[in-house]
Protein backbone atom coordinates (compact mmCIF):
# COMPACT_ATOMS: atom_id res chain seq x y z
CA UNK A 1 0.00 0.00 0.00
CA UNK A 2 2.89 2.39 0.66
CA UNK A 3 4.01 2.04 -2.96
CA UNK A 4 0.42 2.64 -4.08
CA UNK A 5 0.27 5.82 -2.04
CA UNK A 6 3.44 7.10 -3.69
CA UNK A 7 1.96 6.34 -7.11
CA UNK A 8 -1.29 8.02 -6.09
CA UNK A 9 0.50 11.21 -5.05
CA UNK A 10 2.35 11.24 -8.37
CA UNK A 11 -0.88 10.70 -10.32
CA UNK A 12 -2.64 13.50 -8.41
CA UNK A 13 0.26 15.88 -8.99
CA UNK A 14 0.41 15.12 -12.71
CA UNK A 15 -3.38 15.39 -13.17
CA UNK A 16 -3.39 18.82 -11.53
CA UNK A 17 -0.47 19.98 -13.67
CA UNK A 18 -2.33 18.85 -16.79
CA UNK A 19 -5.41 20.67 -15.53
CA UNK A 20 -3.47 23.92 -15.17
CA UNK A 21 -2.17 23.52 -18.71
CA UNK A 22 -5.64 22.88 -20.11
CA UNK A 23 -7.28 25.77 -18.30
CA UNK A 24 -5.14 28.12 -20.41
CA UNK A 25 -7.36 27.77 -23.46
CA UNK A 26 -5.84 28.59 -26.88
CA UNK A 27 -7.01 31.48 -29.03
CA UNK A 28 -7.37 29.16 -32.06
CA UNK A 29 -7.73 25.44 -32.59
CA UNK A 30 -5.89 22.73 -34.50
CA UNK A 31 -8.28 19.81 -34.85
CA UNK A 32 -7.45 16.20 -35.65
CA UNK A 33 -10.25 13.91 -36.85
CA UNK A 34 -10.11 10.42 -35.31
CA UNK A 35 -12.68 7.64 -35.73
CA UNK A 36 -15.40 9.81 -37.34
CA UNK A 37 -15.81 13.42 -38.44
CA UNK A 38 -17.25 14.36 -35.03
CA UNK A 39 -14.60 12.48 -33.04
CA UNK A 40 -11.87 15.08 -32.61
CA UNK A 41 -8.69 15.82 -30.74
CA UNK A 42 -7.27 19.30 -30.27
CA UNK A 43 -3.68 20.45 -29.94
CA UNK A 44 -4.39 20.65 -26.21
CA UNK A 45 -5.28 16.93 -26.01
CA UNK A 46 -1.82 16.25 -27.41
CA UNK A 47 -0.15 18.84 -25.17
CA UNK A 48 -1.80 17.35 -22.09
CA UNK A 49 -0.75 13.85 -23.10
CA UNK A 50 2.84 15.03 -23.65
CA UNK A 51 2.97 16.65 -20.21
CA UNK A 52 1.54 13.57 -18.50
CA UNK A 53 3.77 11.07 -20.29
CA UNK A 54 6.94 13.08 -19.73
CA UNK A 55 6.13 13.48 -16.02
CA UNK A 56 5.49 9.76 -15.61
CA UNK A 57 8.70 8.77 -17.39
CA UNK A 58 10.76 11.29 -15.43
CA UNK A 59 9.61 9.70 -12.17
CA UNK A 60 9.07 6.07 -13.24
CA UNK A 61 10.92 5.22 -16.47
CA UNK A 62 10.19 1.50 -16.18
CA UNK A 63 6.41 1.81 -16.25
CA UNK A 64 4.29 1.06 -19.33
CA UNK A 65 1.83 3.59 -20.75
CA UNK A 66 -1.43 3.29 -22.70
CA UNK A 67 -2.91 6.65 -23.74
CA UNK A 68 -5.92 7.67 -25.82
CA UNK A 69 -3.89 9.83 -28.20
CA UNK A 70 -1.35 7.10 -28.90
CA UNK A 71 1.71 7.73 -26.70
CA UNK A 72 1.95 4.04 -25.84
CA UNK A 73 5.11 2.34 -24.61
CA UNK A 74 6.09 -0.99 -23.10
CA UNK A 75 7.51 -1.20 -19.60
CA UNK A 76 9.47 -3.47 -17.32
CA UNK A 77 8.04 -2.69 -13.86
CA UNK A 78 4.74 -4.56 -14.12
CA UNK A 79 2.78 -1.31 -13.82
CA UNK A 80 0.83 0.31 -16.67
CA UNK A 81 -0.53 3.86 -16.71
CA UNK A 82 -3.86 4.36 -18.49
CA UNK A 83 -4.27 7.96 -19.59
CA UNK A 84 -7.10 10.01 -21.04
CA UNK A 85 -5.49 13.47 -21.30
CA UNK A 86 -8.83 15.18 -21.96
CA UNK A 87 -11.94 13.12 -21.30
CA UNK A 88 -14.74 15.19 -22.78
CA UNK A 89 -12.87 16.89 -25.62
CA UNK A 90 -16.10 18.25 -27.14
CA UNK A 91 -16.93 20.01 -23.84
CA UNK A 92 -13.41 21.37 -23.75
CA UNK A 93 -13.54 22.57 -27.36
CA UNK A 94 -16.87 24.37 -26.83
CA UNK A 95 -15.82 25.86 -23.50
CA UNK A 96 -18.32 23.83 -21.48
CA UNK A 97 -17.43 22.63 -17.95
CA UNK A 98 -17.13 19.03 -16.85
CA UNK A 99 -14.24 17.71 -18.97
CA UNK A 100 -11.56 15.87 -17.03
CA UNK A 101 -8.14 14.28 -16.94
CA UNK A 102 -8.33 10.56 -16.16
CA UNK A 103 -5.25 8.68 -14.95
CA UNK A 104 -5.17 5.09 -13.70
CA UNK A 105 -2.38 2.64 -12.89
CA UNK A 106 -2.87 -1.11 -13.13
CA UNK A 107 -0.85 -4.13 -12.04
CA UNK A 108 -1.33 -7.86 -12.54
CA UNK A 109 -4.39 -7.82 -10.26
CA UNK A 110 -6.21 -4.96 -11.99
CA UNK A 111 -6.48 -1.23 -11.39
CA UNK A 112 -4.40 -0.12 -8.40
CA UNK A 113 -4.79 3.67 -8.44
CA UNK A 114 -7.36 5.95 -10.06
CA UNK A 115 -7.49 9.75 -10.34
CA UNK A 116 -10.09 11.86 -12.17
CA UNK A 117 -9.53 15.62 -12.10
CA UNK A 118 -12.12 18.11 -13.41
CA UNK A 119 -10.61 21.59 -13.09
CA UNK A 120 -13.66 23.56 -14.25
CA UNK A 121 -15.78 22.13 -11.42
CA UNK A 122 -13.00 22.11 -8.80
CA UNK A 123 -13.45 18.35 -8.51
CA UNK A 124 -10.85 15.66 -7.92
CA UNK A 125 -11.70 12.04 -7.22
CA UNK A 126 -9.18 9.40 -6.26
CA UNK A 127 -8.95 5.85 -5.00
CA UNK A 128 -6.38 3.20 -4.16
CA UNK A 129 -7.52 -0.40 -4.40
CA UNK A 130 -8.84 -1.48 -1.01
CA UNK A 131 -8.54 2.02 0.46
CA UNK A 132 -11.91 3.63 -0.25
CA UNK A 133 -12.82 6.46 -2.61
CA UNK A 134 -12.44 10.21 -2.05
CA UNK A 135 -13.79 13.45 -3.50
CA UNK A 136 -11.60 16.49 -2.80
CA UNK A 137 -10.09 14.55 0.08
CA UNK A 138 -13.40 13.52 1.68
CA UNK A 139 -14.43 9.87 1.71
CA UNK A 140 -17.47 9.14 -0.47
CA UNK A 141 -20.15 6.49 -0.88
CA UNK A 142 -22.61 5.84 -3.70
CA UNK A 143 -26.36 6.08 -3.18
CA UNK A 144 -27.83 2.75 -2.11
CA UNK A 145 -30.54 1.53 -2.06
CA UNK A 146 -32.31 3.45 -4.84
CA UNK A 147 -35.22 2.08 -6.85
CA UNK A 148 -35.29 2.50 -10.62
CA UNK A 149 -38.39 4.73 -10.57
CA UNK A 150 -36.55 7.19 -8.30
CA UNK A 151 -33.19 6.99 -10.05
CA UNK A 152 -31.33 9.89 -11.65
CA UNK A 153 -29.16 8.36 -14.36
CA UNK A 154 -26.40 9.68 -16.61
CA UNK A 155 -25.13 8.51 -19.97
CA UNK A 156 -23.11 9.48 -23.01
CA UNK A 157 -23.32 8.88 -26.74
CA UNK A 158 -20.93 7.29 -29.22
CA UNK A 159 -19.27 9.20 -32.05
CA UNK A 160 -20.48 6.55 -34.50
CA UNK A 161 -24.02 7.54 -35.48
CA UNK A 162 -24.96 3.91 -36.19
CA UNK A 163 -24.01 3.02 -32.64
CA UNK A 164 -26.15 5.90 -31.37
CA UNK A 165 -29.19 4.26 -32.92
CA UNK A 166 -28.51 1.20 -30.77
CA UNK A 167 -28.05 3.39 -27.69
CA UNK A 168 -31.47 4.93 -28.28
CA UNK A 169 -32.99 1.50 -27.65
CA UNK A 170 -31.78 1.80 -24.06
CA UNK A 171 -32.80 5.44 -23.72
CA UNK A 172 -36.32 4.78 -25.02
CA UNK A 173 -36.75 1.84 -22.64
CA UNK A 174 -35.44 3.60 -19.54
CA UNK A 175 -36.71 7.19 -19.73
CA UNK A 176 -40.36 6.28 -18.92
CA UNK A 177 -39.17 4.29 -15.89
CA UNK A 178 -36.69 6.66 -14.17
CA UNK A 179 -36.61 10.02 -12.38
CA UNK A 180 -34.54 11.72 -15.12
CA UNK A 181 -31.46 11.48 -17.32
CA UNK A 182 -28.35 13.67 -17.43
CA UNK A 183 -25.60 14.12 -20.05
CA UNK A 184 -22.35 15.54 -18.63
CA UNK A 185 -19.88 14.92 -21.48
CA UNK A 186 -17.10 13.00 -19.70
CA UNK A 187 -17.49 9.28 -19.03
CA UNK A 188 -14.91 9.39 -16.24
CA UNK A 189 -16.82 12.18 -14.49
CA UNK A 190 -20.15 10.39 -15.00
CA UNK A 191 -18.84 7.30 -13.23
CA UNK A 192 -17.34 9.42 -10.45
CA UNK A 193 -20.72 11.12 -10.04
CA UNK A 194 -22.13 7.67 -9.27
CA UNK A 195 -19.39 7.25 -6.66
CA UNK A 196 -20.21 10.62 -5.07
CA UNK A 197 -23.98 10.18 -5.17
CA UNK A 198 -24.51 13.09 -7.56
CA UNK A 199 -26.33 10.61 -9.81
CA UNK A 200 -27.66 7.18 -8.89
CA UNK A 201 -26.54 5.21 -11.91
CA UNK A 202 -24.81 5.36 -15.28
CA UNK A 203 -24.76 3.46 -18.56
CA UNK A 204 -22.85 3.90 -21.81
CA UNK A 205 -21.56 1.82 -24.69
CA UNK A 206 -18.17 1.91 -26.37
CA UNK A 207 -15.87 2.93 -23.52
CA UNK A 208 -12.16 2.23 -23.81
CA UNK A 209 -9.87 1.17 -20.99
CA UNK A 210 -8.52 4.71 -20.56
CA UNK A 211 -12.08 6.07 -20.26
CA UNK A 212 -13.11 3.52 -17.66
CA UNK A 213 -10.22 2.38 -15.48
CA UNK A 214 -9.91 5.28 -13.01
CA UNK A 215 -13.63 5.91 -12.62
CA UNK A 216 -14.41 2.21 -12.29
CA UNK A 217 -11.98 1.85 -9.38
CA UNK A 218 -13.29 5.01 -7.69
CA UNK A 219 -16.93 3.93 -8.04
CA UNK A 220 -16.15 0.41 -6.88
CA UNK A 221 -14.32 1.71 -3.81
CA UNK A 222 -17.39 3.89 -3.12
CA UNK A 223 -19.59 0.79 -3.00
CA UNK A 224 -20.97 0.80 -6.54
CA UNK A 225 -21.14 -2.15 -8.90
CA UNK A 226 -19.52 -1.46 -12.27
CA UNK A 227 -19.82 -4.04 -15.02
CA UNK A 228 -19.01 -4.07 -18.73
CA UNK A 229 -20.58 -6.75 -20.91
CA UNK A 230 -21.40 -7.40 -24.55
CA UNK A 231 -24.72 -5.91 -25.69
CA UNK A 232 -25.94 -5.84 -29.33
CA UNK A 233 -22.34 -6.26 -30.47
CA UNK A 234 -21.15 -3.34 -28.30
CA UNK A 235 -19.48 -3.13 -24.92
CA UNK A 236 -22.07 -1.80 -22.45
CA UNK A 237 -20.91 -0.37 -19.12
CA UNK A 238 -23.39 -0.03 -16.24
CA UNK A 239 -22.59 1.49 -12.84
CA UNK A 240 -24.85 1.89 -9.80
CA UNK A 241 -25.29 0.90 -6.19
CA UNK A 242 -26.03 -2.80 -5.78
CA UNK A 243 -29.82 -2.45 -5.41
CA UNK A 244 -30.27 -0.18 -8.43
CA UNK A 245 -27.70 -2.09 -10.48
CA UNK A 246 -29.90 -5.19 -10.48
CA UNK A 247 -33.02 -3.24 -11.48
CA UNK A 248 -31.20 -1.20 -14.11
CA UNK A 249 -29.60 -4.26 -15.66
CA UNK A 250 -32.99 -5.97 -15.91
CA UNK A 251 -34.61 -2.87 -17.45
CA UNK A 252 -32.10 -2.60 -20.31
CA UNK A 253 -33.53 -4.47 -23.32
CA UNK A 254 -31.65 -7.62 -24.26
Amino acid sequence: MSDAKVILELALKIARQAGELLMDRPASWNLTVKSTAIDIATQMDHASEKLIVEAILAARPGDAIISEEGANRAGTSGLTWLIDPVDGTVNYFYGLPGWSISIAVKDELGTLVGVVHSPTTNSTWHAVRGGGAFFNGVKIQCNNPVDLDRALLSSGFAYDVNTRSEQLIIINALVPQIRDLRRIGSAAVDICHVATGLVDGYFETGLYEWDLAAGELIAGEAGATVETKSWHGLNLTVAAGAHLFKQLSRAIPQ
